[in-house]
């Protein structure tokens, strides 16, 4: 049957792999969304821990749809993955509170270029709406701390309370200016007008910013750790939008993708967006439809993956190999895992997962139990440099 939901109607692949999801093709979440209501509408600043890609994005941007924030909020999202300096930092922000702005509140804005006066001159007007625009250049912000300040004084003022979510927090530590977060964290618990989740995937990073007694943001969170679906709910949500399109397919190959996948978002949603673009409508989506899927996913990526590795050391290379073999590597400075893995040392591999973690290779999940963060990298070098996969 087709589906009746005029929306749906206008979706050729129910399976998003990228841009804002709409809440029809939007898995579960229930309890973590109504979580991070209840804190923020009760004034707490949330710090939101997710391995890489099991989809914290998606889940902040359902939590802001809901008609309670909606409609009682300003809301902003920054993703600062990108940004090297505290500059950078202060331009994105002052940008996407600007942007959000622009076409909901007329006075809003007026107050926005009255308040920030470190950059107000860099203004202009659209001829054609009368509205100002966003001219601001990063050589414009001559002085990032004041700008930031002027920055946050304004949300202080804004007619509505407002949410910030900050996207990969954690860069933050990189950045070449001494005490980020000191300065960032005492603009932060000043404000009463503004709550702030803190979003990343890099958990030894913010567990150290939110969690050690001696760092800044220390004890001034609520957490919200976000794990993978259930099996049962993943499979039963992948069902049902095939069903919805007049295609099949059956839970068994769901549950295969889903434990191929560990239960990643991302890669358990491209690889059925693959292969429910590759079933034919009144047809089934079997398991060599969903290989031939996955092996297409590999194929376009090869070029990517062999431009990445060429740039990595070899004794990073080497135990990048031997946790993508063990799929979920334990113990990896153990003698029986270096000996199994042909590895140099305990401390020559102590020293590349430093290196691993810091770039982004390998993710680590509670348990302390390793793992290539990119899953189909994962699964290339399975395929290419070891014991191969099975689907």
């Amino acid at each position: 049957m087709q589906p009746q939901n005029k929306h749906m109607q206008q979706v050729t692949n129910p399976f998003f792999i990228k841009g804002k999801i709409p809440s029809a093709y939007f898995c579960d979440r229930e309890s973590e969304t109504a979580d991070l209501t209840r804190k923020i509408t009760n004034g707490h600043n949330v710090v939101l821990i997710s391995p890489r890609r099991i989809g914290k994005t998606g889940l902040i941007q359902h939590f802001y749809e809901q008609e309670s924030i909606a409609n009682q909020y300003y809301t902003f999202f920054v993703d600062i993955l990108q940004t090297s300096c505290l500059q950078e930092f202060t331009y994105l922000l002052g940008q996407q509170i600007f942007e959000v702005l622009k076409p909901r509140s007329k006075k809003m804005m007026e107050l926005f270029i009255q308040t920030v006066r470190s950059i107000s001159t860099e203004f202009g007007y659209d001829l054609a709406t009368g509205l100002p625009k966003f001219n601001l250049s990063l050589g414009a912000i001559e002085d990032p701390q004041i700008t930031l300040s002027e920055i946050f004084q304004y949300i202080e003022k804004a007619d509505k309370p407002c949410i910030i979510a900050i996207d990969e927090f954690q860069r933050i530590a990189n950045y070449p200016e001494k005490n980020v977060e000191a300065i960032l964290r005492t603009h932060i618990q000043q404000m009463g007008n503004c709550s702030f989740i803190f979003a990343g995937s890099e958990r030894h990073l913010l567990s150290e910013m939110f969690y050690s007694y001696a760092r800044p943001f220390y004890n001034s969170t609520s957490s919200l750790n976000l794990d993978v679906f259930s099996k049962a709910i993943y499979i039963s949500f992948a069902k049902s939008l095939f069903g919805q399109y007049n295609k099949s397919i059956q839970e068994e190959n769901i549950e295969k993708v889903y434990d191929l996948f560990s239960g990643n978002t991302f890669c358990m949603q491209k690889t059925l967006n693959v292969a429910f673009s590759l079933t034919e409508t009144q047809h089934e989506c079997t398991y060599d439809i969903l290989a031939m899927a996955i092996e297409e996913i590999l194929s376009d990526s090869e070029r990517d993956f062999q431009n990445r590795l060429s740039n990595l050391n070899p004794m990073p290379k080497q135990l990048l190999f031997a946790i993508a073999n063990d799929h979920i590597a334990e113990k990896v400075t153990s003698a029986s895992f270096i000996k199994r893995h042909k590895l140099a040392s305990a401390s020559s591999v102590q020293s590349a997962i430093k290196q691993l973690l810091s770039d982004d290779w390998i993710s680590f999940d509670q348990a302390k139990r390793y793992f290539v963060s990119d899953q189909f990298l994962g699964l290339w070098l399975r395929k290419n440099f070891g014991s191969g996969y099975q689907l």
